[in-house]
């Protein structure tokens, strides 16, 4: 059974790994050397807001958090989702091989 997360209903990996994108998040703005308040103007957002993405919370929007990633120069990491596949990737593979023949077109 998932372990659901009391605070905000998500399952315990997934608020886990919000936290954590939030941190590398905060960790590439102090790397730039840009306040909270400067990547809230250059994202269109409140300071609230850009402090909500930091801490990984689950309320905040993807087109926030795409603005985000943006003001940081980093919205084309979103692009790296769901790139490799591999379960995916292993289903395909197991019907291939079950296969008698290629299909008709």
């Amino acid at each position: 059974m998932t372990r659901f997360s009391k605070a905000n209903w998500l399952p315990a990996q997934l608020a886990q790994n919000l936290t954590i994108v939030g941190e590398q998040i905060r960790l590439a703005r102090l790397r730039r050397d840009l306040s909270v308040e400067q990547v809230a103007e250059r994202a269109q957002c409140s300071r609230l807001t850009v402090s909500k993405v930091e801490k990984g919370l689950p309320t905040v929007s993807v087109g926030v958090l795409l603005r985000v990633l943006y003001a940081l120069q980093l919205d084309s990491d979103i692009l790296l989702l769901a790139r490799e596949d591999q379960l995916g990737r292993i289903i395909q593979d197991v019907e291939i091989k079950n296969k008698k023949r290629a299909s008709r077109k």
